[in-house]
């Protein structure tokens, strides 16, 4: 049945070009924006998705700089570090210059002084953005490495701690009260004493106080030696005989004509240091220099120059000892530098694949969209052609009425 009043046909074909339109229009978007899904509106589920991974992304970018800036900090230390060590390589060949009886000593603790302020003078300035690792106010520092989100949604931050490595050089102060020599009053640390010839003069150890690190320093006329309390000194059963044990060795390792030291029979905690018969009186120190905070505080007791109270023998034993402390911290910044450029670079990789991912949630594929958008604009023109035919129909009728 016709009717001039519906016209079914021209509705169905406005419809059809409705709907069209609708799909012309949504895939023109995508073609413009590049994205199948651009607000949630398109599709709230993978919306959020995305949304949530791009901010990932996001705090990803901001790690990738953190890790940058951890690195540089490390690679700042790592050198000083390297650059330490190979000043106290100079200062090893100095000492072993000095070993040699013909050696001008006084010239090479002078150049040994120059060498020890250079490696302060390293230490000092090794600092990024105000950030120093190795001058022993830093403890560790915490490098932002990562955002871990588990499978209910929470998010928490992961560091990789760098541990700072104290090589500053300042060396230790006498500490006061502990026992030098014998027959001392108001001793503070630091005890003098003459010894005449046939004659001797104990130093009683005293242990209260001491701290592995702490040295007895034992200065016998223009000669000194030193003695590094141990670990195992303060582990020991009885402290003061491990350490007077010690210091006797160190003073008989001065070679001092005339001069022994020993262990009393009576009291194992004393050293008496006898001098020899006939000879003139000889003037001993002792004192306690308490162990510098810094791995590097025992360069500042490094003397060669025997003539003015060193000991050379004894700067190259602990030259070594100085050097390993270098060697294991410029060691410890490399590792720490390498897993924050290994971390760096899988922060990097691991951007670009959420990238990919909510690239394949989200973006539009343009050749599917290309010809989707030829075959609507199709169906557009059959479509306005078929609503113009249908809008003829009504005007059929009134052929039946001439």
């Amino acid at each position: 049945m016709s009717s001039i009043l519906t016209n079914s046909s021209a509705m169905v074909a406005l419809q059809t070009l409705q709907s069209i339109n609708k799909n012309l229009s949504m895939n023109q978007s995508q073609i413009s924006t590049g994205k199948k899904v651009d607000t949630a509106r398109d599709n709230a589920s993978i919306w959020a998705i995305s949304q949530t991974m791009q901010s990932d992304v996001d705090g990803f970018k901001g790690i990738s700089d953190a890790l940058a800036t951890g690195s540089a900090s490390v690679a700042v230390a790592r050198t000083a570090a390297e650059s330490v060590t190979g000043l106290l390589g100079q200062i090893k060949a100095k000492i072993v210059a000095a070993q040699d009886p013909s050696a001008d000593q006084t010239k090479l603790q002078t150049d040994i002084a120059e060498l020890r302020n250079q490696v302060g003078s390293v230490v000092g300035a090794a600092q990024f953005n105000g950030l120093n690792l190795v001058n022993g106010t830093t403890a560790s520092v915490n490098v932002l490495a990562s955002l871990d989100r588990d499978s209910s949604g929470n998010v928490t931050a992961s560091n990789i701690t760098v541990n700072g490595q104290n090589l500053s050089t300042a060396a230790g102060a006498v500490v006061a009260g502990l026992t030098g020599s014998t027959g001392v009053s108001g001793d503070a640390g630091t005890a003098s004493t003459f010894i005449d010839g046939g004659s001797s003069a104990n130093i009683k150890i005293d242990a209260a106080g001491l701290s592995a690190g702490d040295t007895y320093k034992v200065t016998i006329g223009s000669k000194s030696v030193s003695y590094v309390v141990t670990a195992n000194d303060i582990a020991s059963s009885s402290t003061k005989n491990a350490v007077a044990a010690g210091v006797r060795s160190a003073i008989n390792s001065l070679g001092v004509t005339g001069v022994t030291a020993d262990v009393t029979a009576a009291a194992t905690d004393t050293v008496a240091v006898s001098n020899v018969a006939g000879a003139a009186s000889i003037s001993m120190t002792t004192k306690v220099i308490a162990a510098g905070s810094g791995g590097l505080s025992g360069l500042a007791s490094i003397n060669v120059d025997n003539g003015a109270g060193g000991n050379a023998a004894q700067a190259l034993a602990d030259i070594e000892g100085l050097i390993k402390t270098s060697i294991d911290a410029a060691a410890a910044f490399g590792s720490s530098q390498k897993r924050i450029d290994i971390q760096s670079d899988f922060v990097g990789k691991l951007t670009d694949s959420l990238k990919t991912g909510i690239g394949a949630l989200v973006d539009a594929n343009m050749e599917e969209a290309s010809a989707r958008m030829q075959a609507l604009q199709v169906q557009q023109q059959l479509a306005t052609q078929s609503l113009s035919i249908a809008n003829q129909a009504p005007k059929n009728i009134l052929s039946l009425f001439r």
